[in-house]
């Protein structure tokens, strides 16, 4: 992630500190004390800026690309696809904070960038599986295509994770082949990383409900996913096979399709909404009316509300693992035992809860169990991370109950977190990243049952 530091920035970066309290960038004795934000909302776009070199584009990126870049100053979370040979003359007037480091020009990098308002961790690019092209009717497989995954917070307890895709092009049969393959990847690496998660995905996905061919309903049926355009301006009517649906005189239409999508889901500890949805057809144009690229961008302005009764925590650790969440998994009822499996660092964590419930995540080693009383629940974890094998890892964990009893394991170091539940709220789950070791880890707090 490469972020610019000005102002705005610092004024984030300030905020972030008071929410997070991590010195410098943690402390022995740092606590974090998860803020109350109840809701709020932001909005985000997704354009194909047609950055391939001049000779094969059929856009005009030397002229267009810097006409593109202040006007995306007006957005939260941008997704960008194409984004080849002229990166820097896309970012030339580009004000927001965050943005990825570009993975290469055209036929070494993705061409997938992000710019954002709000600060984002664990990227990860992935290549998809199969592509079509070279030797067949396209170029796919002339540059890595796939997705970008990420998490961002928008606010203290608001995290989502945000995908950028571009999916394989071209409507030949193994075009159509690799591109079903691209989605089902994807569909996969969603329930696999972001189980628990909100989730917004939005990109070039090259297809079309319409194309009987084509598997974009995989997407939203097997991760719970919702598209703003179905929902509000088709009325939630999925268009049947058949014919593209190109109605451009009303490119905001129900009659209108395009293979650029938004898609999305809010989770339990988040409400997430689409309020609106636009084909940006009027914004992106030079002064003589002539579209900046030839995808037109599209924007969609989410609303949230924080769950009433869970919140996430902040975070402490590294990129590696697989992403897990508790927080579709808990029970009602609350923990009644905690095992932490720990030698020089934190290998494992499970939680039993009183109805036979067992959550595990990492690995196995040197167990220990803390037995939870009636009346009994786990108010504070304190965190360590340390360095492995060049990445973060969580290198010591100490859970403490209301009632002082505590259970503790790994070796301590000076990059720590201390994380409270609040008043009336319990740490009833866990989440964060983990393989054969604990990579990553947060608390989910849930709110104590009268």
């Amino acid at each position: 992630m490469r972020q610019r530091v000005g102002k705005r920035t610092k004024a984030l970066l300030l905020s972030s500190l008071v929410t997070i309290s991590i010195l410098p960038l943690y402390s022995p004795a740092a606590h974090a004390a998860e803020d109350e934000v109840f809701s709020g909302s932001f909005n985000i776009l997704s354009y194909n800026v047609g950055g391939l070199p001049s000779f094969v584009s059929s856009s005009k990126p030397q002229e267009y690309t810097e006409q593109i870049s202040p006007k995306l100053n007006d957005y939260d979370i941008i997704n960008v696809q194409e984004d080849f040979n002229y990166h820097n003359q896309l970012i030339s007037q580009v004000t927001l904070p965050y943005l990825t480091q570009t993975s290469g020009v055209a036929g070494f990098g993705s061409g997938l960038n992000t710019l954002s308002r709000y600060p984002f961790r664990d990227l990860k690019r992935v290549t998809w599986n199969k592509r079509s092209g070279l030797f067949d009717n396209g170029s796919d497989e002339l540059t890595p295509k796939g997705f970008t995954a990420a998490t961002y917070e928008i606010a203290p307890n608001v995290k989502v994770d945000v995908y950028n895709l571009h999916a394989d092009a071209g409507d030949d049969d193994k075009s159509l082949e690799a591109r079903r393959d691209n989605i089902k990847q994807l569909s996969d690496y969603i329930k696999k990383n972001s189980e628990g998660n909100a989730v917004i995905v939005f990109g070039d996905t090259n297809t079309r409900y319409t194309r009987a061919s084509d598997n974009i309903e995989m997407l939203l049926t097997d991760n719970g996913l919702h598209d703003p355009w179905i929902d509000l301006v088709r009325g939630g009517s999925i268009p049947a096979d058949g014919d593209a649906l190109m109605d451009a005189g009303n490119v905001n239409g129900p009659g209108y399709e395009i293979v650029d999508k938004i898609l999305y889901r809010g989770s339990k500890a988040l409400t997430l909404n689409a309020a609106s949805y636009r084909v940006e057809d009027q914004k992106f144009v030079d002064p003589s009316g002539n579209q900046l690229s030839d995808h037109f961008p599209i924007t969609a302005n989410f609303v949230y509300n924080v769950s009433p009764e869970y919140r996430l925590s902040s975070t402490i650790g590294g990129a590696g693992g697989t992403g897990f969440n508790d927080l579709d998994r808990i029970p009602d009822v609350q923990p009644g035992s905690i095992a932490l499996d720990t030698g020089n660092r934190v290998d494992g964590i499970t939680t039993l809860y009183r109805d036979g419930t067992s959550l595990t995540h990492g690995g196995k080693s040197n167990t220990s169990t803390l037995n939870l009383a009636n009346g009994e629940y786990v108010t504070r974890a304190t965190i360590s991370q340390g360095t492995r094998n060049g990445d973060k890892r969580i290198f010591h964990l100490e859970l403490m109950t209301n009632l002082g009893n505590k259970i503790a394991g790994g070796q301590k170091t000076s990059e720590q977190i201390i994380l409270d539940a609040p008043a009336g709220w319990y740490i009833a789950g866990f989440y964060g990243r983990a393989d054969q070791e604990i990579d990553q880890l947060g608390v989910i707090y849930k709110r104590v049952q009268p």
